[in-house]
């Protein structure tokens, strides 16, 4: 038997760095939480913004706080082609040559020459449940889904470190191929 990971499935949204938050927002925003999430210390901010691609713009999409380094946008590949972009399957914070795309915020706008990016899927897990999983940091795992859409995906990185928690991410293009809902489990098969 493998180890079990609950599923969050993540739906386009973006991480601002402050100095893009006051662009977007004004001088001195800060993000106001609307919803903690599994990862300890994140959060679904109350602030949205617009993003815009060459081919369309998506509306009111939801920043995760608290502000990191860099500006990063994550959408699913069926996303970046509504958008027109080409947007490279990465690792978070991996956004060297990633897509652009442009911002707008109540209060201003941010051209972005790079940030946007499709998430890697990808597993959280606390040091203590990676080693209960036989697992480490940057690890590449395969993973088995179960319901009536079954399937196994391969080549899953695992974070580990201490502001992580057991959480399987993917991205809503993964999940709906999948017939996959929050909160349901899927289980580590091969390491």
């Amino acid at each position: 038997m493998g180890y079990k990971v609950g599923i969050g499935i993540s739906n386009k949204h973006l991480h601002l760095s402050d100095g893009d938050l006051e662009r977007l927002f004004g001088p001195g925003a800060k993000l106001t939480p609307y919803k903690e999430l599994v990862q300890p210390g994140q959060y679904a901010a109350e602030e949205k913004v617009d993003i815009v691609g060459p081919k369309s713009t998506f509306k009111g999409v939801r920043i995760i706080g608290p502000t990191r380094p860099q500006t990063q946008v994550e959408v699913a590949l069926t996303d970046a082609r509504a958008l027109g972009i080409d947007a490279p399957i990465r690792e978070s914070g991996k956004l060297e040559g990633s897509a652009a795309v442009k911002l707008i915020g109540p209060a201003g706008e941010v051209e972005l020459a790079e940030g946007a990016i499709v998430a890697l899927r990808h597993i959280h897990l606390s040091p203590a449940q990676a080693l209960e999983a036989g697992v480490k940091d940057k690890d590449l795992v395969d993973v088995q889904t179960f319901g009536t859409r079954p399937l196994i995906f391969q080549g899953v990185l695992i974070r580990s470190g201490d502001a992580h928690e057991r959480e399987f991410h993917v991205d809503t293009d993964e999940a709906n191929a999948a017939g996959l809902a929050n909160g349901q489990e899927i289980e580590i098969i091969r390491s």
